[in-house]
């Protein structure tokens, strides 16, 4: 339990959020699936951007602090579901990714995400830097087996760097927006 406490940075503004949202294709018309929600500081910010947000949270008790937040702010487009993403089964309709992971879970939640029947249209994960390096095709880093299994389907790239200040506790690694959008093999080249 110690080490999924030192992994868990959580987001201290929603203003932050709506930047990082900001440097995503997420779209008015979207489902959002969000990975660890928390409190709400980004599922408040999806909702305000976005058509749907499925809200994942394991914890009971921050499922409960969840709840209220949404409800102090009326927001009707959010629901919550109280699972642990690895156990949680991802929509058979259209859906992108937006979320802030604990980095301790990173790699087992992009296998599961690019290994389901309908993986995402879209991921934004907030991630270790060092790890989201090795997920980039290309010469000047080092790509994981992971990484290569991700480029196959999808197009990568950081988007946007953070600062430790910008997360309660601060991490101690350097920290970013990885975004990976599905190649459309159907579209004409």
């Amino acid at each position: 339990m110690r080490d999924h406490l030192l992994s868990q940075h959580f987001l201290r503004s929603p203003r932050l959020a709506l930047v990082l949202i900001g440097h995503s294709n997420l779209k008015k018309h979207d489902t959002v699936v969000e990975i660890g929600a928390g409190s709400g500081v980004i599922t408040s910010a999806l909702a305000k951007r976005v058509a749907r947000v499925i809200a994942i949270e394991p914890s009971h008790e921050t499922a409960a602090k969840l709840r209220a937040n949404l409800a102090k702010y009326d927001i009707q487009n959010v629901e919550v579901v109280e699972q642990d993403f690895l156990e949680y089964g991802l929509p058979d309709t259209e859906y992108k990714i937006f979320a802030n992971p604990p980095f301790h879970l990173s790699s087992a939640i992009m296998h599961k995400l690019i290994e389901d029947e309908n993986p995402p249209e879209a991921i934004y994960l907030i991630l270790q830097k060092q790890f989201a390096l090795k997920l980039l095709n290309t010469d000047r880093h080092y790509t994981s087996k992971l990484g290569l299994e991700l480029c196959q389907k999808y197009q990568t790239k950081i988007r946007y760097p953070l600062k430790p200040t910008d997360f309660t506790p601060p991490p101690a690694v350097p920290t970013v927006l990885f975004e990976a959008k599905r190649i459309d093999f159907s579209a004409p080249s």
